[in-house]
């Protein structure tokens, strides 16, 4: 018998907040709605079945024991079958006037998908422009990075490439800085100005951390000052401090230039 959770890890999202920014963001995506008939007298599932309504999407109150095969996630009582997030091309992307400098992050080897959703919902809030994540030994978008990014996934553009190494050259040819992020990085990174320039931020992955061919290709290796005698921050919380910097000087700069 087949694990229920691989078998549905790609086509469907879970959740009622996920389902709610699904709804608002990309209806198309949802393919029908499974609502608990347990649950009633609550708002958010209301504002579910209206939105559901609203953009013509079926949804449905079925027994509990629907859920039964998803009882490994966190489901909420709500699950939405969906098409697949549609991977951006990188070349698009690069080819598309941002309104500003543009702001990336790569990550290199993040296998987790609930760091890859952390992640990309930061990115999301931060206003960055584009996530980059390898098709291969990395986490890649499904249910759980989908609910974990609480559907930022909905906001910001996934690219998906075959080679990291390629698409950094890719970005430096298009006049994009590397900034990699290592634990015996030369500079602290709020030491390094994030402003008036496009820039790459590489997360490594969990026990690897940035590939030494990557590290070779930055243009500046940040560290996060350690003030404990202990390894590093998670990636996700390592990623969420640096993005965060960056947004800070940016919008500091912009409040001096007023």
């Amino acid at each position: 018998m087949k694990n229920n959770k691989i078998s549905h890890e790609k086509d469907f999202i879970y959740g009622r907040n996920a389902v709610i920014e699904a709804l608002l963001n990309a209806p198309d995506r949802i393919n029908k709605i499974l609502i608990s008939k347990n649950i009633t007298n609550d708002a958010k599932i209301n504002e579910i079945t209206q939105l559901a309504k609203n953009n013509s999407v079926v949804f449905q109150f079925v027994p509990k024991e629907r859920f039964d095969s998803f009882c490994d996630v966190a489901n909420q009582g709500v699950i939405a079958y969906v098409s697949p997030v549609s991977y951006t091309d990188l070349y698009d992307f690069l080819n598309t006037k941002q309104q500003d400098y543009a702001r990336v992050i790569v990550l290199d080897g993040v296998v987790d998908p609930h760091n890859l959703g952390a992640i990309i919902r930061t990115a999301a809030c931060a206003g960055y422009n584009a996530v980059i994540i390898p098709s291969r030994r990395s986490a890649q978008v499904n249910a759980t990075v989908e609910k974990t990014s609480a559907g930022a996934i909905n906001y910001i553009p996934v690219i998906q490439v075959n080679s990291l190494s390629n698409a950094i050259d890719k970005l430096k040819d298009n006049d994009y800085w590397i900034i990699a992020a290592d634990a015996h990085g030369k500079d602290n990174y709020f030491d390094i100005d994030f402003t008036d320039m496009n820039f790459a931020l590489v997360m490594g992955g969990e026990e690897t951390g940035v590939s030494k061919n990557t590290l070779k290709k930055s243009d500046f290796v940040v560290k996060i000052p350690m003030l404990r005698n202990f390894n590093s921050l998670n990636v996700s919380n390592a990623a969420c401090a640096i993005i965060y910097e960056s947004l800070r000087q940016n919008i500091c700069k912009s409040r001096k230039n007023k």
